[in-house]
């Protein structure tokens, strides 16, 4: 009998360990767009290098990341001016630390957790990290050693730290900071047998920069495979077909958006390659939570408007990237869960709508005629191409500029207007400073929600987002009216300042030239009840109520899910869903 029964424990022994030998490790990446959890001038620095080193074709790839001759003078180029002045305003505003990182945390750990839970039911080992697009911490972008590593003939190993021209040396600046491991890099040295990439860099949607980062992965995966003789598979859920992959230029090689229309683009159908995460009902319905948790109680629904305001994509990025496609459907999914929630919510309320783009100026000599206007709110936020089309924007309830849905939604009767801007899942000084004063300044900041009440957790100084003017980082000074050779304080108040300096500030910049991004004819101010429905020729604005057609309603911006338990279970979901599709249920 103890025989028989010794014999029986050696069979489980055998069987547990055959089992556990068996046991398939998969690592999982959550992919995040990445920012800093404070303004400073390093930061902002990095960032500018972060943001360039995809692109190789881009001048700063070339000339400026290993050429430590024009470190100092990086933060001098291009918007880099105009980016110190609005995140220095947004990181004081909201008391100088951003929520993004905490949020992002928490939704990691609570996937962990999901998934861990399902290690033995799935018969796998999970190992899991995060990436960012521009992580400030270099260990969490994909591989640092290659901006560390000179990637250009000649140049000099990634180790600035600062200088004079930009507050160096920079505090506890470490030269050697992208001489280590990166997320993939830790993958690798895990022995995988599969990696998954999992997205929300812009709420899940398809997006070239996250395109940037699994591109590269595939890249150093493909490299890692080569040289160790594996076979590690590597697989984005948010596209699971590989149809940015495929559909990316092929002539000329090595192509990137800075060489412009491209000799060869494969024409890839979107038709039947959906991206299953951002198109999950579930995800929108957790953005319906937040529209809904910042409705005004004293206004019924069918009063009640939102508008859906998202970023676009660059030129040239349309012959492969379905950015705007994906938001689409998100958009079309929010719409369909609000009216089923609130069926006498009129469905012409619920519109779409994009931000500001730079447009030509055919008086500027030379090929880059393009510069900001007031007329587009001075932004630069590319543009709402469709995937694969010669320039086609969306249409319909989707079509609008922010300030026209506005103006549309004021038309029609709205008396309580929610904001969401459905590319983000959590709060950051975008959500929580920026858009709120790109909408103050269309309708104004008295017609805020919480003004009577303030909200001093969010914006410990002085309760609010809202700048005297919007374009904060702009020039102050104008030159003197009737005498050019002179300055003289410009006008940023609406109705005007009492002085010669007029309202809106007339244009610096010569004609001839592009607009200065400091220009200061490019800032709003954010009044009492905002530019929609005001005509400065028919009389004098009112800081008490509303004049001419001005909107009389509230609003109020939408509130992200941040650090709530479902979004790390929602993104565990979909990566057992891939690794058992035809499970009828995926686990709790």
């Amino acid at each position: 009998m103890m025989k028989k029964i010794s014999f029986l424990i050696m069979v489980l022994l055998l069987a547990t360990l055959v089992q556990a030998q068996e046991k398939q490790r998969v690592g999982v990446v959550y992919m995040v767009h990445g920012g800093v959890k404070g303004f400073t001038i390093q930061s902002q620095w990095e960032s500018v290098i972060k943001i360039f080193f995809y692109n190789p074709n881009s001048l700063i790839y070339k000339r400026i990341i290993w050429n430590q001759e024009v470190w100092p003078q990086v933060l001098q180029f291009g918007n880099a001016p105009k980016e110190l002045g609005k995140y220095s305003f947004e990181y004081e505003r909201i008391g100088g630390l951003d929520p993004f990182d905490a949020s992002r945390s928490k939704q990691l750990a609570d996937m962990t957790s999901a998934l861990k839970a399902q290690q033995q039911s799935l018969g796998v080992e999970f190992v899991v990290d995060w990436m960012g697009w521009i992580a400030e911490d270099p260990a969490h972008l994909p591989q640092p050693r290659l901006i560390y590593q000179p990637q250009v003939k000649g140049g000099d190993p990634m180790t600035y730290c600062g200088s004079e021209n930009d507050d160096g040396p920079w505090k506890d600046c470490d030269p050697q900071r992208f001489n280590i491991d990166g997320t993939i890099d830790r993958m690798l040295a895990a022995d995988l047998d599969q990696l998954l990439l999992i997205d929300m860099t812009t709420s899940g949607v398809r997006f070239s920069k996250t395109y940037d980062m699994v591109a590269l992965t595939q890249q150093i995966v493909d490299q890692h495979n080569r040289d160790n003789n594996k076979q590690l598979e590597m697989v984005w859920l948010n596209d699971p077909t590989g149809l940015m992959r495929e559909s990316y230029p092929t002539l000329p090689e090595g192509w990137t958006k800075s060489l412009g229309h491209p000799e060869h683009d494969p024409k890839v159908p979107l038709q039947g390659r959906p991206n299953p995460v951002s198109s999950d009902p579930e995800f929108a319905a957790m953005m319906v939570d937040g529209i809904v948790s910042r409705f005004n109680p004293a206004v019924a629904p069918e009063d009640t408007a939102v508008m859906l305001l998202n970023h676009t994509i660059s030129d040239f990025n349309e012959y492969y990237d379905p950015k705007i496609d994906d938001t689409l459907v998100l958009n079309d999914n929010i719409k369909a869960e609000l009216l089923k929630r609130y069926p006498k919510m009129k469905a012409d309320n619920i519109i779409g709508s994009w931000m500001g783009q730079k447009t030509v100026n055919n008086n500027i000599k030379g090929k880059k005629k393009k510069e900001r206007t007031r007329e587009m709110r001075g932004e630069a936020l590319g543009r709402p191409y469709l995937y694969e089309t010669e320039r086609v924007y969306p249409d319909g309830e989707w079509q609008y500029r922010y300030w026209d849905a506005l103006a549309l939604l004021k038309d029609q009767g709205a008396k309580h207007i929610v904001t969401i801007f459905p590319q983000i899942i959590s709060d950051s000084v975008l959500n929580m400073v920026e858009l709120p004063n790109q909408i103050a300044k269309e309708i104004g900041y008295k017609n805020w929600l919480y003004i009577d009440e303030l909200d001093y957790k969010r914006y410990p100084k002085v309760g609010h987002p809202f700048a005297e003017y919007w374009g904060v980082w702009v020039d102050t000074m104008c030159h003197a009216i009737g005498n050019p050779d002179q300055e003289e304080p410009c006008c940023f108040t609406m109705g005007g300042c009492g002085t010669a300096q007029p309202y809106p500030p007339e244009r610096q910049t010569p004609l001839k030239k592009r607009r200065d991004d400091l220009d200061p004819s490019l800032a709003y101010d954010v009044s009492e009840f905002g530019h929609v429905g005001y005509d400065s020729a028919k009389g004098a604005p009112n800081i008490s109520k509303p004049v001419q057609n001005q909107y009389t309603g509230t609003w109020s911006m939408w509130q992200p899910p941040n650090q709530d338990v479902r979004v790390g279970k929602f993104l565990a979901k979909h990566v057992m869903l891939y690794l058992q599709p035809n499970s009828a249920q995926v686990p709790e």
